[in-house]
């Protein structure tokens, strides 16, 4: 483990959302346009805490995303400046916390938060560890040329190159086979 592992948590629950976004997702579609699919996504990624289950919570939630989405794109004086925003705008007080079957971890907000408070408090206390590590660069877009979804590294060698979304690392490496069969002059099938 690289970070502690709610940071981790954090981050991947954070390419996750940003990835339901229109020509990131999977689909192509956006992934997160009704209550079931963000009541969906929130189980999925273990998001704790209370949920108002409205209108008003999802569309807090997709705007969050293209908000969380400049930890991918901006220097590392934005990304302080977007952490410290973040943090400011929900109010955080850090605490540690024990529940579920998770061990001590921190919490910024109270659980009765709203959930998109929630996330981008526990999204700005994760990109803090980053910054704070010079860990930045773990945090980028997938290289397949036509992939916009963004990418959390975290193996020990940095050597994450493509997304979780769809199968952009098997498509890119079976057009890398190809073309060099091609170039050789060998028959692909």
């Amino acid at each position: 483990m690289l970070f502690a592992y709610d940071t981790e948590v954090s981050l991947v629950s954070t390419a996750a959302l940003i990835n339901t976004l229109p020509g990131a997702s999977a689909s192509g579609n956006d992934e997160l346009s009704t209550g079931e699919q963000l009541v969906a996504f929130l189980d999925r990624v273990e998001f704790t805490g209370s949920r108002a289950g409205d209108t008003a919570e999802l569309e807090e939630m997709r705007a969050l995303r293209w908000r969380l989405r400049g930890f991918w794109t901006r220097d590392e004086v934005g990304v302080v400046d977007l952490v410290n925003e973040l943090l400011r705008e929900a109010r955080a007080l850090p605490q540690l916390v024990r529940h579920d079957h998770w061990n001590w971890h921190v919490h910024a907000t109270e659980a009765s938060a709203p959930v998109a408070h929630r996330a981008q408090v526990e999204t700005a206390m994760a990109i803090i560890d980053l910054v704070r590590t010079k860990e930045l660069e773990r945090l980028h877009e997938c290289a397949a040329d036509d992939c916009t979804a963004v990418v959390v590294d975290l193996t020990r060698n940095r050597s994450k190159r493509y997304c979780d979304v769809g199968n952009c690392g098997n498509r890119m490496h079976v057009a890398a086979y190809r073309s060099r069969q091609r170039r050789g002059g060998e028959k692909v099938s």
